[in-house]
């Protein structure tokens, strides 16, 4: 899982004149939030980029991913992560052995009032699309609107695939696309799209565009 560095970002108005929806932790608070994407490293860029925000305002976050050790050994790459500004040493990680024991992990998170946010990464999950029982996603999003705590789930879905489920608030898919104008440094460009399926506090339709630096090596 690579991280990329954020350049830029802005919420495109879709022909109004304000735009709608966003990405941000103050437009995200107390909310159930999945990001889903197929086949690319973004979702996981843009759930940094939310995590450097909490970091920036002294807000305490908290990642938890899955400990598939044939698959991945680590939830993410740690040094493209630290050099897009993230502070490893203040981002608790754990590590649970499932979806539904990661689950309950960010429930007990959240639980404390102690965390801005919780990502729940299952992008990595064994045999697809992961699921969660309803009565704990109905705790998570309790929990999530008791602190005013944003729940962050990645998951791995094509486009057309559902949400985790209906308690979930906001569904955004994210795609990737290269830009081939090269930085200054040779560093390649991509911007990263993500386009709301379902809104339930803005309404579904909107989209957010990001451009990141990606890595050295990557191209």
């Amino acid at each position: 899982m690579v991280a990329l560095r954020l350049i830029s970002s802005r919420v495109a108005p879709l022909g109004e004149e304000r735009p709608r929806g966003g990405l941000d932790l103050d437009t995200l608070g107390g909310r159930f939030v999945e990001l889903s994407g197929h086949g690319t490293s973004a979702v996981s860029s843009v759930a940094f980029r939310l995590v450097l925000e909490g970091q920036r305002l002294a807000k305490n976050v908290a990642w938890v991913g899955l400990c598939q050790p044939r698959a991945r050994p680590a939830p993410f790459f740690a040094p493209d992560v630290a050099a897009s500004g993230v502070d490893l040493a203040a981002l608790p990680v754990v590590l649970a052995p499932g979806p539904l024991e990661a689950g309950r992990a960010a429930s007990h998170l959240l639980r404390s009032g102690a965390f801005a946010l919780v990502v729940l990464d299952l992008e990595n999950a064994a045999g697809g699309a992961p699921e969660l029982p309803l009565p704990l996603m109905s705790r998570l999003t309790g929990l999530a609107q008791t602190h005013g705590a944003t729940l962050l789930a990645l998951t791995d879905k094509p486009v057309e695939a559902p949400s985790l489920g209906s308690l979930v608030s906001l569904h955004a898919h994210v795609t990737r696309a290269r830009v081939h104008a090269q930085l200054a440094d040779g560093h390649a460009r991509y911007e990263v799209v993500v386009t709301a399926h379902k809104d339930k506090r803005h309404g579904p339709g909107w989209t957010h565009r990001e451009v990141y630096r990606a890595p050295a090596g990557i191209s």
